[in-house]
């Protein structure tokens, strides 16, 4: 059989188990015992301007770590906006909820988020303006996270 793996391991509607090749019970289990967890690079480019679109960014990033992937953000263009206190607090994306609500759980998940500093420098936003969490970073930074990462969502 490929793969090393006994005949027994796979179910058998025969016997009336069905157990799966790592020896998970039921189809379900099969998957997420095979689900390899990924790295996610979450870069986002729109600001308030598209407020559906930016919580959008933050919402998919928070569902990815809730469902244990390993996820970065990088913010750039108009998104370095979004980090300003108010923008966080006041900005709510149609169907995708609170800003702020998304920035802090993921903030409290430990996902480290990078700002653009040459945007940010262009918008007026300093280190001052923003949270701790966040890390001002080069392109080049973005560039090795974007090798690092198994997939990319651009946003």
């Amino acid at each position: 059989m490929d793969g090393g793996l006994a005949p027994e391991a796979f179910s058998d509607p025969q016997r009336g188990d069905d157990v799966g090749a790592r020896g998970c019970p039921g189809e379900q289990a099969l998957l997420a015992c095979d689900a390899v967890m990924g790295k996610l690079l979450v870069h986002v480019t729109h600001g308030p301007e598209a407020p559906t679109r930016a919580a959008l960014a933050f919402l998919v990033a928070r569902a990815a770590i809730e469902e244990g992937h390993q996820v970065t953000m990088f913010l750039a263009g108009d998104s370095v906006q979004l980090l300003r206190g108010a923008v966080l607090d006041e900005l709510h994306g149609l169907g995708t909820g609170a800003l702020r609500e998304h920035f802090d759980a993921l903030s409290a998940s430990g996902v480290p988020i990078y700002a653009s500093g040459v945007s940010s420098k262009a918008r007026g936003v300093t280190a001052a303006d923003i949270s701790d969490s966040v890390t001002m970073a080069p392109p080049t930074r973005l560039v090795q996270l974007a090798f690092e990462a198994d997939r990319v969502l651009t946003y």
